[in-house]
C-alpha cells in the first residue's frame, strides 16, 4: 500500500492529524465539537500530496472526539482510498488487552496499520498480527531527547552488545516479522540512526516523524532511509509532518495554506529523494 500510495502521489509526505483546537483558526478555535471539521479540510487539501495520513489519537480522545475520529477515517476513506492510514496509538500491552486494543484499531477505525511500545516483548504484538493484511510501526529510536535514557543503552547481554534501538530494528527484520506486517519508527532528528536501522533492517518500512516543527532535516532523512533498487523503491519511508501543515495559517484560509505547505515538504522530499536516486545508480 505504500509503495503504491507513493506511486500514484509521488510522494514521501505523511501529514499527521494531531487537532488541537486551541489552536484552531479564530471561527473553530477552542470549539471541540469542530475537531473533524477542521482535520476533513486539511485531508481534503492534501489528499493528492500524502504516502499516508497519521491520526494521533490522544487529540480525539482527550476531547470526547472518537465518534469524530470514527467519521474522519470514513472521510478518508472515500476522498483518498489509495492513501494508508497510520492510527498513532503507541500501545503496548500484552494479553485480552492488546486484543482490545487491537480491535479497537482496526475493527473500529479500520486503520491500515497501528504504532505500538514493543518494550514488553512479542506477546505484546501478537494480537495485532493476526489482522493478515494490517500493519504495525514499532517504536524504535524516536525524536525526542529523552529516548536516550532507554534506546541507546547497550545490551550486554545480546550477542555483539547491541544498542536496544537496534536490537529492536534486528528482531523487527527477523523473527518478529512472521508476515512481514511491520515497519519502525525513527525520528528524522537523529539522522545518523536512521541509517544505522536501515543498515540493521534494510527492508522494513520507516515511519519517521520529526520534520517540520520539530526541525527534522528533509533531505538528511531521505538519504538515510530511503532506498530504491533500480528505481523501484525496496524500503518505504513515510517522513510525518504534523503541526508546520496543520496550522499553516490561523485564518479561514487555514485548507489552501495547509496545502501550500504540504506541497513545499513534499517536493523538498521529492528532491532529497532525487538525489539519493542518483547517489544510489
Amino acid at each position: 500500500m505504500l509503495r503504491a500510495a507513493e506511486r500514484h502521489n509521488g510522494s514521501l509526505l505523511c501529514v499527521g492529524l494531531d487537532p488541537d483546537p486551541a489552536k484552531f483558526p479564530a471561527r473553530l478555535r477552542g470549539d471541540s465539537s469542530r475537531i473533524y471539521d477542521f482535520c476533513a479540510a486539511v485531508v481534503d487539501a492534501t489528499a493528492d500530496l500524502v504516502i499516508a495520513f497519521k491520526p494521533q489519537i490522544a487529540y480525539f480522545a482527550a476531547h470526547r472526539a472518537e465518534d469524530q475520529l470514527e467519521r474522519l477515517m470514513a472521510h478518508m476513506r472515500r476522498v483518498a482510498p489509495q492513501v494508508p492510514i497510520i492510527l498513532d496509538a503507541k500501545r503496548g500491552d500484552i494479553g485480552s488487552t492488546a486484543e482490545q486494543y487491537a480491535m479497537e484499531a482496526f475493527e473500529r477505525y479500520g486503520a491500515d496499520a497501528v504504532t505500538l511500545s514493543p518494550f514488553m516483548g512479542f506477546d505484546s504484538l501478537q494480537p495485532y498480527l493476526k489482522y493478515h493484511g494490517k500493519g504495525a510501526f514499532l517504536l524504535c529510536r524516536t525524536s525526542n531527547p529523552g529516548g536516550d535514557d532507554l534506546q541507546s543503552q547497550r545490551l550486554a547481554s545480546v550477542a555483539g552488545a547491541p544498542l536496544l534501538y537496534e536490537h529492536v530494528a534486528r528482531l523487527a527484520q527477523g523473527p518478529w516479522n512472521l508476515n512481514g506486517q511491520l515497519g519502525l519508527v525513527v525520528g528524522a532528528t537523529y539522522p545518523a540512526e536512521i541509517e544505522r536501522v536501515r543498515v540493521v533492517a534494510p527492508t522494513l518500512p520507516l515511519l519517521i516523524p520529526g520534520v517540520g516543527a520539530q526541525g527534522g532535516d528533509a533531505q538528511a532523512t531521505v538519504k538515510a532511509g530511503w532506498r530504491a533498487l533500480k528505481g523501484e523503491t525496496l524500503a518505504p519511508i513515510v517522513v510525518n509532518s504534523s503541526r508546520a501543515i496543520l496550522y499553516a495559517s490561523s485564518g479561514d484560509d487555514f485548507a489552501p495554506a495547509a496545502r501550500l505547505e504540504a506541497v513545499k515538504t513534499r517536493d523538498l522530499l521529492r528532491a532529497a529523494q532525487q538525489a539519493a536516486l542518483g547517489q544510489l545508480d
